[in-house]
C-alpha cells in the first residue's frame, strides 16, 4: 500500500566495523545534527539474538550513544527482538512498538544469515520499512549491512563450521532504491596477521574471487574497510566516506582492478550504485502497518508544535559555547549565542545552568 506523503525517506548510515570506537563518533554526531529533533534511537537485537548476550550486545551500543551523544540529549532503547516463535519475537507487536516513535534505528554485530533469516517479513521489518520512509535514519554495521543485502554472506557457517562456500538470501532491503546491492563489511580485515588472509569479512581474497563467480551478473558489492562509514543522503543523491578507511564499488562480474575507490572524506553520486529512484511512501509496507506509523507520525509532529524541542544543531553549537565559556572564551561564545538565535532559540544564561526558549515570534 502507499499513501502520498511528504516525507522523504531517512539517511542510510553503513559501518564496515567499530561503530562503538572512537574513531565512530564523528560519525554519530553528524547522524545526529540531521535529525530534526534529538534523537530517539531503537537498537534492534536481532542480529546477535542467537547469543546468550545478545542484550549486552545491543546494551553496548547503546552505553556508547548515550556517552557519546550527550550534548544531543538522546532518548535510547534496546528492543529485544531475538528470535521469532518466542516472546522475545521480531512479530511481538510490544517488543517492537518503539520503533513507530524511533527517527533512528540501528542493527549490528551478530550473524548476517540468522538476521535475514529472523528478520524476514516480520512486524519489526515492516515497521522499520515504514518509519525509515516516514525519515528516519537507518543504521546498520557489521553483520547487519550483509543481512539487509540482496544475498548474504553465511560468515559463521563458512569461517567457522567449515560449511561450503555459497551464499543465501538476504532482505534485499536496498533493492527499493534501485540498487541491487552486496554488502561486504570487515573489507581490509587483517586479524588473521601473516598466516591467513582474513579481508572481505574474513574470507579472503581467494575465497572471496571464489564466492563472486557464483553471483548472478547484475549486482554491486559495496565493501567497507573496517572502522569506516558510509552516509547515503538519498535526497541529495550522494555518499560520504567518514573514518579511518575506504568504500569499494564493483560489479560482480568485473575484476578488482575496476573498482572505484572513495577515501574518508570523498563524496560520491548514489547512481554509482544502482539506478536511485524514491519509493513512494509506503511502498511495500502492509496496510495495517502503514497507518499505525502514519498515527505515530502524527503523535510525533503534534507533540513538537506543543512543546518545541531545541533541534540537534542548536544544542551541539550549545555544547560549543559552554565549552567557549568555561575556557572563558568571551567573543566567541558571545558568536555562537548570535548563531542560536539565528536558529530561533535564545540562550539563558542562570545560575543554575543555561537554557533554551524558543524565540518569540
Amino acid at each position: 500500500m502507499s499513501i502520498a506523503s511528504p516525507h522523504h525517506p531517512g539517511q542510510i548510515v553503513l559501518f564496515g566495523s567499530g561503530e562503538t570506537l572512537p574513531s565512530s563518533g564523528k560519525t554519530h554526531e553528524y547522524t545526529a545534527r540531521q535529525l530534526p529533533a534529538s534523537p530517539r534511537i531503537a537498537i534492534l537485537e536481532t542480529p546477535a539474538g542467537f547469543e546468550p548476550n545478545s542484550d549486552r550486545v545491543a546494551g553496548k551500543i547503546a552505553e556508547f550513544l548515550a556517552r557519546r551523544l550527550q550534548n544531543y540529549r538522546p532518548d535510547i532503547q534496546v528492543l529485544p527482538a531475538r528470535k521469532r516463535g518466542t516472546p522475545f519475537s521480531p512479530d511481538t507487536p510490544n517488543i517492537v512498538a518503539p520503533i513507530l516513535h524511533a527517527n533512528w534505528l540501528l542493527l549490528g554485530p551478530g550473524s548476517p544469515s540468522y538476521a535475514a533469516r529472523q528478520l524476514r517479513d516480520t512486524l519489526a521489518l515492516h515497521m522499520i520499512q515504514a518509519r525509515h520512509h516516514l525519515g528516519a535514519t537507518l543504521m546498520l554495521s557489521s553483520s547487519a549491512t550483509l543481512a539487509f543485502s540482496t544475498l548474504t554472506m553465511p560468515v559463521y557457517e563458512i569461517y567457522k563450521v567449515g560449511e561450503d562456500l555459497h551464499w543465501k538470501p538476504g532482505l534485499d532491503y536496498f533493492r527499493q532504491f534501485g540498487w541491487p546491492l552486496i554488502i561486504i563489511p570487515h573489507w581490509d580485515n587483517s586479524d588473521g596477521g601473516e598466516e591467513l588472509d582474513t579481508s572481505r569479512c574474513y574470507m579472503g581474497r581467494a575465497r572471496f574471487q571464489q564466492l563472486r563467480d557464483m553471483l548472478p551478473p547484475g549486482l554491486t558489492i559495496l565493501g567497507l574497510d573496517e572502522h569506516t562509514s558510509l552516509i547515503m543522503d538519498l535526497k541529495a543523491g550522494k555518499g560520504l566516506v567518514m573514518g579511518a578507511g575506504r568504500a569499494i564499488i564493483l560489479r560482480s562480474d568485473e575484476a578488482d582492478e575496476s573498482a572505484a575507490v572513495f577515501r574518508s572524506g570523498a563524496e560520491f553520486p548514489l547512481h554509482l550504485l544502482g539506478d536511485v529512484r524514491e519509493p513512494q511512501a509506503g511502498a511495500g509496507v502492509p496496510a495495517s502497518v502503514w497507518a499505525q506509523a502514519l498515527a505515530a507520525q502524527a503523535e510525533i509532529e503534534a507533540a513538537a508544535q506543543q512543546t518545541p524541542q531545541p533541534p540537534p544543531r542548536v544544542l551541539a553549537l550549545l555544547a560549543e559555547r559552554n565549552t567557549a565559556r568555561k575556557q572563558r572564551h568571551w567573543r566567541r561564545a558571545d558568536e555562537l549565542r548570535d548563531e542560536i538565535l539565528a536558529l530561533g532559540w535564545q540562550v539563558m544564561d542562570t545560575p543554575a545552568g543555561t537554557e533554551l526558549a524558543p524565540q518569540p515570534n
